[in-house]
């Protein structure tokens, strides 16, 4: 078992004060958007070995063993983060394997560098994720009916929205909402930000359900991604609940600290909220038009005392254990590789103590047991695969 030595990625909607709360450290002053646990080459995790990513190119069955190799090749295939929103993330959607495949090869062959602001495709892997509240966390999940939508724009009683109120009325479920959000993000830019600028000040008037869009306005104000997060589901997460966001499901966390677990890609198509680069066409192809229900997970509790976070891939399984003062040593050993996080007190994980924010790396099949420390309570994280 190797202590992991995390990034902090300083962006822009970070939380100044989250992440440093948890460790127990002074805030820099800084926003410190997400920690990064893994093997990503954009931020690899250290351990006394080296950077885990090369640890693992050079022996990956010795490290994630032979059935993750056979099943997602010789590389760590999640991202576990610690994620702290003091704003509101973009508005955005992921692909599914089948279209990041296409799209990154599509983009290979027009010869646009990996790194160009206008590219979408990173590399070739779809990007299901789970986020686990460890505050009252909100965001935005899926859509929400036609019929709703309609409700809740018409409410703001501003008259350039009232076409796209009957647009809602007017189609099945999948036209309606596909024509409106093309028509909220192809309107003409001057015209869409006095409409924007309206509909935040009425917003603002309003306060109970329109509240969360006056403040997204107010981070981003004139921006159409304010109208489309109307199209949307609000969600507020306690701790310990989740949400699942699976391939062509808009969505955008706007305030809190959770604990993040992703397929390891870095493909994202953005709607709005942002001032990068927005490709409306690509945008319309991934997202799956239809209105869902958030679906906001609880953990399953097992005899043994891991709770699990259930979801339908394989890339990632992430679960808790919330560990009583006494009670016995869990055995965590595993032939798949692992990452443990403490979010709350202190524990024991085989030879190292781990408090709040402290991490490990398993390689598959080493011993894994944890416990309280000195009698206390602590929680921990566990990431693995399915394999």
């Amino acid at each position: 078992m190797d202590r992991l030595s995390n990034t902090v990625r300083p962006y822009a909607w970070g939380s100044t004060t989250a992440i440093p709360e948890l460790l127990g450290v002074a805030p820099t002053g800084e926003p410190q958007a997400e920690m990064w646990m893994g093997a990503h080459p954009g931020a690899p995790s250290r351990i006394d070995r080296g950077p885990l990513n090369e640890v693992i190119d050079a022996d990956p069955e010795g490290e994630l063993g032979a059935a993750a190799v056979a099943t997602f090749g010789p590389r760590l295939p999640f991202l576990l983060k610690l994620l702290a929103a003091g704003a509101p993330l973009s508005l955005q959607v992921h692909p599914n394997l089948a279209q990041a495949k296409e799209g990154y090869a599509a983009e290979e062959s027009a010869g646009i560098p990996i790194d160009a602001p206008h590219r979408n495709y990173k590399d070739a892997s779809h990007k299901p994720e789970l986020i686990c509240a460890l505050t009252p966390f909100d965001g935005l999940c899926g859509f929400r009916t036609p019929v709703a939508s309609a409700d809740l724009l018409a409410g703001l009683e501003v008259d350039s929205l009232k076409p796209y109120v009957d647009l809602l009325h007017a189609h099945p479920e999948e036209a309606a909402l596909r024509e409106v959000l093309t028509a909220v993000l192809s309107a003409d830019p001057a015209g869409m930000a006095a409409t924007v600028t309206e509909a935040a000040a009425a917003a603002e008037r309003l306060g109970g359900a329109y509240a969360p869009y006056a403040a997204i306005a107010h981070h981003f104000p004139g921006d159409p991604g304010v109208i489309a997060a109307m199209l949307l589901n609000y969600v507020q997460l306690q701790p310990g609940e989740a949400l699942f966001l699976g391939a062509g499901v808009p969505h955008a966390y706007l305030n809190g600290l959770g604990v993040e677990i992703m397929a390891n890609s870095d493909n994202v198509l953005r709607c709005g909220l942002t001032p990068k680069h927005v490709d409306v066409p690509e945008l319309l192809r991934i997202v799956r038009f239809e209105a869902t229900d958030p679906g906001v997970l609880r953990p399953e509790a097992s005899p043994s005392g891991e709770e699990v976070y259930d979801t339908p891939i394989d890339e990632f399984r992430l679960s808790r254990y919330v560990l009583a003062p006494g009670a016995a040593p869990r055995d965590l050993t595993a032939p798949t590789p692992q990452i443990l996080l403490c979010t709350a007190g202190r524990v024991t994980a085989g030879d190292l103590t781990l408090a709040p924010g402290g991490s490990a790396f398993v390689p598959a099949g080493d011993k894994a047991e944890i416990s309280g420390t000195d009698g206390g309570s602590g929680t921990v994280f566990r990431a693995t695969v399915v394999a």
